[in-house]
């Protein structure tokens, strides 16, 4: 009974973003238990490989099926345990990251040393998700996601399944699959959650869906809809953090639709002045969705300031595509900084491209077929920064050929257009205006209506300035 009472507790403090003081529960609950227990600060790295190496050593050879025909948790202290530890994992995660590897390695070392329960499946989820990203081992990762999944088809672990979806689905598969394909997985989680009664993981599912589904290039209208559907099924269930990332979102796409502007800046900075001092992560996300506006909007001088004084938004957003997403888009803002300034500063900027870059080829190395195109698009760019004319040509085409083949419609326009300045720039009018006007279509098509007015104005400038010349 008090166990129930402390994970209502805990559970409730989540659910209207009182992370930190949900973490302080948690962990009160596990010390009155006499388990072993983390302090609340951030964890070294020395401190968090020496703990993996521990549990690597538990391990040892375990495929995906020999964990999931280990035996049952019979020991009720570590079955309260357990579950106390499934709730500190997503609180930790949100407020202090650090923490999260130590949280997640001692529920895996539990169950591997007395058995399995329901909050098994979760916990090698997420054992998956640290090798798929901070660890850079997204084959192992996934053995792990695959050894949750078989763990929930056990007798008596259902209740754990929206949240192995939520886990495997945002942070593990998209390393190496393409991320539409986690888009049907996604909704299924959220379903399955309010058939549970699990509205939490439920509505973590349909946040990380709509992300994904803006991402991937579906057209801002249809996004706009489904957003403000799930931000009323927020408002029902009392999803407080859930629902700010929604509107983070839906602030984004409609400012990108040219839909009250204003109101969607207000919006924004006045969730990113509340969540500095105690939501982290929904800092990042706001910070990642400002870049994306900036990006696409080209106003470079803004994107710039934002990436240099965010902090580091990939430790409050750790092994998610949104995390992936913001890399790139930190390393063009990087490539355009450099392109348009000198001296030390140019050193700076292309030393910082560089270096995101180069996680990004990491990424590409290890098969994820997310980055193509990412990776097509920044060598374009690189070219034209280093001034090599005829690579920054074929780097454009293949840039733009390769966001078609993925399908981020969004990313096409995006190449196009970075290529149309590109031609501008070394006066090739013909090849300027074929881009812009590909640029204007594949925008218009994601429904971009702010950046088909601002490239339309772009044309007509063009047309006036080309009838002049002819004229004279």
């Amino acid at each position: 009974e008090k166990y129930r009472v402390s994970e209502i507790k805990v559970k409730s403090l989540l659910t209207v973003g009182k992370a930190n003081v949900a973490i302080n529960a948690a962990l009160d609950f596990r010390r009155q238990l006499g388990l072993p227990t983390p302090q609340k600060k951030a964890s070294s790295k020395f401190t968090i490989i020496r703990e993996y190496i521990r549990v690597k050593k538990l391990l040892k050879d375990k495929t995906a099926e020999d964990i999931a025909n280990l035996p049952e948790l019979d020991d009720e202290l570590y079955e309260m345990g357990q579950r106390m530890n499934e709730h500190l994992a997503t609180s930790v995660y949100l407020v202090e990251p650090t923490m999260y590897p130590l949280i997640i390695f001692q529920s895996v070392t539990t169950s591997l040393k007395h058995g399995l329960n329901s909050s098994s499946s979760p916990a090698f989820a997420r054992l998956g998700m640290l090798l798929c990203g901070p660890f850079g081992k997204p084959h192992e990762g996934l053995e792990m996601a695959k050894a949750a999944e078989l763990i929930l088809e056990r007798p008596g672990m259902r209740s754990s399944t929206s949240n192995t979806i939520f886990v495997t689905q945002s942070f593990c598969y998209h390393w190496t699959s393409p991320l539409q394909d986690t888009i049907e997985p996604l909704l299924k989680g959220y379903q399955v959650g309010l058939e549970l009664g699990d509205n939490d993981r439920a509505c973590f599912c349909l946040v990380g869906r709509m992300y994904y589904l803006f991402f991937t290039g579906r057209t801002l209208g249809s996004i706009q809809q489904e957003l403000e559907a799930a931000a009323n099924v927020m408002t029902q269930l009392k999803q407080e953090e859930s629902k700010l990332k929604i509107t983070i979102l839906l602030s984004s796409v409609k400012k990108l639709r040219g839909l009250d502007p204003e109101a969607s800046d207000k919006m924004l900075d006045s969730i990113l002045a509340s969540a500095a001092e105690t939501r982290n992560n929904l800092s990042a996300y706001v910070s990642v969705m400002k870049l994306e506006v900036f990006v696409f909007f080209q106003q470079w001088k803004e994107a710039v300031d934002l990436v240099q004084k965010a902090g580091n938004v990939r430790l409050f957003l750790s092994s998610t595509f949104v995390a992936v997403r913001y890399t790139f888009l930190a390393a063009l803002t990087y490539l355009k900084a450099a392109q348009s300034s000198s001296g030390w500063k140019k050193r700076q900027m292309k030393k910082c491209a560089h270096k995101t870059i180069q996680l990004i080829r990491g990424w590409a190395k290890n098969g994820n077929v997310n980055v193509v195109h990412y990776l097509r698009i920044l060598g374009a760019e690189l070219a034209v920064l280093n001034g090599k004319k005829e690579k920054a040509k074929e780097s454009f085409n293949a840039a733009i050929a390769a966001s078609r083949r993925i399908g981020f419609l969004q990313d096409r326009a995006l190449a196009h257009e970075l290529a149309s300045a590109y031609f501008k720039a070394q006066g090739d009018e013909f090849w300027r205006n074929y881009h812009i006007e590909c640029a204007r279509t594949s925008y218009q098509e994601w429904g971009c209506s702010e950046k088909v007015e601002q490239l339309n104005v772009k044309i007509c400038k063009g047309m006036i300035r080309r009838k002049r010349r002819s004229s004279e």
